[in-house]
């Protein structure tokens, strides 16, 4: 007997309730708890189809329809809907190749200028997502390879439902005889094409139609191996039949729950666990626990603004009633893309290069859909509130989580995967990293919100370096398009010095591109400068990159280069040019700036020398949590050896004018869910080992500052007087932010503001002309 006959004989035998309980476990083990649904548009580009499903009602004659064909006009007035609506999928559902059947379609198809229903849909598709940015879901029937490789170029999934590989339901009296479309075989092959075509792709199985369970779960195996052939298969469909008037079963008797129950069950067990099961809700709005509880991940698509069209009857339900059974069920609902994540990732063979940015704009750093329009850098409220930054019930998590919050409370380093976990907490367990981050900060340091009085003064914008991400930058073609080239003089650089300690400053931060022609002697002249014109104002200055380059072109070892600067009167400098510590990431953003184990040999050397640094990490462009994680640990790690870090700083990616994201290959920033947890799972996990978490007004605005303060944040940084790194991105929060407006960010997070040095020593405000007003 084979393997899949055990499981089947199996899986027949098994009581429901061990069945549900297998099934659960399977599911769990998958990765975050989360139910995911896609909010999508009903697009019924023509009811006409070639074949006579039995218990069909989206089939129309052409006698009982307006017209053959939505018209491009109606196609794209239904996206745009959707669009307003907050939809980020167009489903394109069609009946198969109805110009087989009806002159109707032929002529229709004529007089629009195209001979296959697949030829204009290809059209209208690539409409949709020209002229609105949804990303098109293509459910045509049967395709060929030809088919979907070309409708590849123009939609991000396809989906045909397999319903059952018994051909026993094809012949006479069953409900597909009279429709060629749905022999088994047909529809396999079909699914095979999509497969070769590299294209992701839905299926599912149609339970209650006639079928015996074994041939239940002989179609779940014939599943699970199309998608092992080709590993396209992102979800399974486990629907019931509903029995509707005016078709041939309107007196057929519909699968009992515990049908449903058990073939979603055998669903989680046999196929492979990167598939997801989904069940229809508006099918089931009675029992959308129960089938939670049967083992589904996925509700699949749900609109807001059109009726589901195959079952007109069944209205959707409201997306915040959903939401309130999964966050009950401990599986918090969260809103997808038609394309599931693991294919984003992978987007480069399985998208098309002209889908590829469309679908990142969409896109969170998961890979799912970004729940917000609120970007950095975006002068647009984040959503929240001050006191409650990611707006989420406030009930306890309980369990694993509990557990790791309470390890890394304790001082206990974490795991990547457990950092990552934190990372893709979503509802109530986001909630709770967030409490738990602000719980430790308080513990740390108090009610108390610090911020220096400071001057940034960018040098130079020239740099020979190639960061994609970078739009100060003015040497190539990747520069942005706000700022001209410039160099100051070491004079000018003085003067704007002078100028800041008239303001109050207590620090200049001095940092520039990679100019080619400076040298070590350069930054070394420009420290000079300044110190020979304000002798005790604290210098911080020049990236681990400009200390390395500095170095390079004297010939001296780092740690030498770095005492000279500090016998200069250097005070500390910047962590910056982290970006992410993960050279599989700097590969693609920074491939010839200092890799991972060079920037952090460079900050160690500066900490051993007694040059204290800050960190930072600018996350939400190509990276993942997996990323961000691996960059907290390294410097945690360092830190614990060197006790030099100062403090940490995440810099939210600002994606307007960045070159990466114009062309095409970003993300637009994090977004807000994912910037409140990178600063409170920066507090967690640094816990025990750098005691100060800043966040950056500049990249979340004085709104989305303050609420941090309530994710573990103390540090609002500084007033800066002429941000110019930022602005050239496209940010539209401005180039300095006055202590009036820090003290009014601090007080409505329920905290008191006081002033401190570059070091954190606490000072009083150095002068009335520091409050900028």
């Amino acid at each position: 007997m084979s393997m899949d006959e055990q499981l089947k004989r199996r899986l027949l035998g098994a009581p429901t309730e061990s069945l549900l309980a297998e099934a659960r476990a399977r599911r769990d083990a998958r990765g975050p708890a989360r139910t995911t649904y896609s909010r999508k548009v009903f697009i019924p580009l023509t009811q006409l189809c070639a074949d006579v499903c039995h218990y069909c009602t989206f089939a129309k004659a052409p006698r009982e329809l307006a017209q053959p064909y939505l018209s491009p006009d109606q196609v794209l007035e239904i996206a745009r809907q959707g669009k307003a609506m907050g939809c980020k999928e167009a489903l394109f559902t069609l009946g198969d190749a109805p110009e087989r059947r009806y002159p109707a379609a032929r002529e229709a198809l004529a007089a629009l200028g195209f001979t296959r229903t697949v030829d204009y849909l290809e059209h209208v598709a690539r409409l949709v997502l020209t002229e609105t940015g949804l990303l098109p879901h293509i459910n045509a029937g049967i395709l060929t390879l030809e088919d979907h490789q070309r409708l590849r170029a123009v939609s991000a999934s396809t989906g045909l439902m397999l319903e059952s590989s018994s051909e026993r339901l094809c012949e006479r009296g069953g409900p597909h005889f009279g429709s060629p479309d749905k022999l088994p075989a047909v529809r396999i092959a079909s699914l095979d094409a999509a497969g070769e075509a590299r294209v992701a792709t839905t299926s599912g199985i149609l339970i209650g139609i006639g079928e015996t369970e074994d041939e239940r779960i002989d179609s779940l195996f014939a599943l699970r191996d199309v998608h092992r052939r080709h590993g396209h298969l992102q979800e399974v469909i486990v629907q019931n039949f509903r029995a509707k008037g005016d078709t041939k079963m309107a007196l057929a008797v519909e699968p009992t729950d515990e049908d449903l129950y058990r073939a979603i069950a055998w669903a989680r067990i046999i196929l492979d666990d990167e598939v997801s099961v989904q069940a229809p809700p508006n099918l089931n709005d009675d029992r959308l626990e129960a089938l939670l509880d049967a083992g589904i991940d996925d509700w699949g698509g749900i609109s807001p603004v059109t009726i589901d069209h195959v079952n007109p009857e069944a209205p959707w339900p409201q997306i915040e009633e959903l939401a309130e059974v999964c966050a009950r069920a401990g599986r918090p609902l969260v809103e997808r893309l038609t394309v599931y994540p693991r294919f984003v990732h992978a987007r480069a063979a399985w998208l098309d290069a002209k889908l590829r940015a469309p679908v990142l704009k969409l896109s969170d750093t998961e890979g799912l859909a970004r729940d917000h329009d609120w970007c950095p850098g975006s002068a647009a409220h984040p959503p929240g509130s001050v006191r409650s930054p990611l707006g989420a019930p406030a009930i306890g998590p309980g369990g694993s989580l509990d557990r790791l919050l309470d390890r890394a409370a304790s001082g206990v380093e974490l795991a990547e995967t457990e950092i990552t976990a934190l990372f893709a907490a979503r509802g109530a367990h986001a909630e709770a990293v967030v409490r738990a981050a602000d719980a430790l900060r308080a513990e740390v340091r108090g009610d108390m919100v610090t911020y220096a009085v400071n001057r940034n003064i960018n040098y130079t914008n020239i740099c020979t370096y190639s960061c994609s991400f970078c739009a100060f930058s003015k040497t190539s073609t990747k520069a942005g398009t706000r700022d001209k080239p410039y160099v100051l003089s070491d004079e000018e650089v003085a003067e704007r010095a002078v100028e800041a300690v008239a303001n109050g400053a207590t620090e200049v931060c001095l940092q520039g591109g990679i100019h080619p022609s400076y040298t070590g002697d350069t930054y070394l002249g420009i420290l000079k400068a300044v110190k020979r014109a304000v002798p005790d104002l604290h210098v911080h200055a020049f990236s681990p990159l400009e200390v390395s380059s500095g170095a390079e072109t004297l010939g001296m070892s780092v740690r030498d280069y770095l005492s000279m600067l500090k016998d200069a009167g250097l005070g500390s400098l910047p962590g910056t040019a982290a970006e992410i510590l993960d050279d599989e990431v700097r590969a693609e953003i920074c491939p010839d700036k200092v890799n991972t184990q060079e920037w952090l040999d460079v900050v160690r050397d500066a900490h051993e020398v007694g040059l204290p640094t800050t960190a930072t990490i600018m996350f939400g462009h190509l990276d993942r949590p997996e990323h961000w994680a691996r960059h907290l640990l390294a410097i945690r790690r360092l830190q614990l050896q060197t006790g030099g870090f100062t403090e940490f700083v995440p810099l939210p990616f600002v994606h307007m004018q960045s070159p990466v994201y114009l062309r095409g290959k970003a993300r637009r920033g994090p977004t807000w869910r994912e910037s409140v947890l990178m600063h409170a799972v920066s507090r967690i996990v640094l816990h025990g080992a750098i005691g100060s978490i800043q966040c950056s007004w500049v990249k979340l605005g004085v709104e989305g500052a303050a609420a941090c303060l309530n994710a573990g944040c103390n540090d609002l940084g500084g007033v800066l007087m002429n941000e110019s790194i930022s602005r050239a991105a496209g940010a539209e929060h401005g180039q300095e932010v006055s202590v009036v407006e820090l003290r009014a960010a601090a007080e409505s997070a329920g905290r008191t503001l006081r002033q401190r040095t570059t070091l954190y020593k606490l000072i009083e405000p150095t002068t009335p002309a520091c409050e900028l007003a």
